[in-house]
């Protein structure tokens, strides 16, 4: 479904694509909840009026794949993967990244994977977990999978014995992750920290029921971007976004600072550390099972 957010007629080079085509925008990234989208179809909505662009708020709701999104010609404004971004030739513009609010994020752009186990399970750390099941999200996921698995390279003890006993099926989102713990489909699952913080404001009873037993290293947080060459007016309403009372009281809600300029150099880590985790669980075993989702990354 798509719902256009009508402004007056703009330039081409504002809010259209090369071919003509009204540009889309897309936060199913951290829609982790019906709330939660709920609220970033309000706030892109605000923004791309105070923009004065023609922008449609576009749904690609799970278990559509999100690359399906990042490869369209059209894009005004969509949340991407910092892993894929750095991979990408050619990247998509860099236009803005969120700075979220809670006082850990220490008011910048980065975020990092919180590993998580079920409260009634006697895993206090990642290592207690070793033998279980874990549960990521999908291979290509910076947050919901390389991020734990550049993590657990260095964290190996044996590297004659696999870590875990079985990597499950994709869990597709954030939510996807949290409810294969809470159910007992896994033991442990790396989850973006972000869209947990987003899972703990509108999903508190679930979040209740896992604890944080581990981080990764702080990484730049997935950001917008856009097909060249991009709306310099859409992004300047994105970095004062926060001024403006109708988008900073949605953005409290979404537990955001902020937007800020992105570095996109900054992702190139990003790109570096899944070849070097790559080339570490081609050569060890990091499962006994291994979803076939998984096997071109794990082997």
């Amino acid at each position: 479904m798509r719902r256009l957010v009508t402004a007056h007629e703009p330039r081409r080079s504002q809010g259209y694509s090369a071919a003509g085509r009204a540009m889309i925008v897309n936060a199913r990234m951290y829609s982790v909840t019906p709330e939660a989208a709920d609220r970033w179809r309000r706030l892109l909505s605000a923004i791309v009026a105070a923009a004065g662009v023609r922008a449609g708020v576009v749904e690609h709701a799970p278990p559509a794949p999100l690359a399906d999104l990042w490869h369209r010609d059209d894009l005004g404004a969509v949340f991407m993967c910092g892993l894929p971004y750095s991979q990408a030739a050619p990247q998509a513009v860099a236009l803005a990244a969120p700075v979220p609010s809670p006082a850990e994020f220490s008011d910048e752009p980065v975020y990092w994977s919180d590993f998580v186990a079920h409260t009634d399970s006697g895993i206090r750390q990642v290592e207690d977990a070793f033998g279980g099941r874990i549960a990521f999200t999908v291979p290509d996921s910076q947050s919901g999978c390389m991020a734990a698995l550049s993590d657990l390279a260095g964290r190996r003890p044996n590297p004659d014995r696999p870590l875990f006993r079985e990597v499950v099926a994709p869990t597709i989102t954030p939510l996807g992750a949290l409810s294969a713990v809470v159910s007992g489909a896994a033991e442990i699952a790396p989850i973006d920290s972000y869209a947990f913080r987003l899972l703990q404001r509108f999903e508190p009873a679930l979040t209740a029921a896992v604890r944080v037993v581990g981080q990764t290293a702080r990484t730049p947080i997935p950001l917008l971007v856009a097909t060249p060459p991009g709306s310099d007016a859409l992004r300047s309403a994105f970095l004062q976004a926060h001024r403006e009372p109708a988008s900073a009281c949605l953005m409290g809600e979404l537990l955001l600072q902020r937007f800020t300029q992105p570095d996109p150099a900054s992702y190139d880590i990003l790109r570096e550390r899944a070849a070097a985790a790559g080339r570490q669980w081609m050569a060890h075993r990091f499962a006994a099972v291994v979803h076939p989702a998984f096997q071109a990354l794990l082997g």
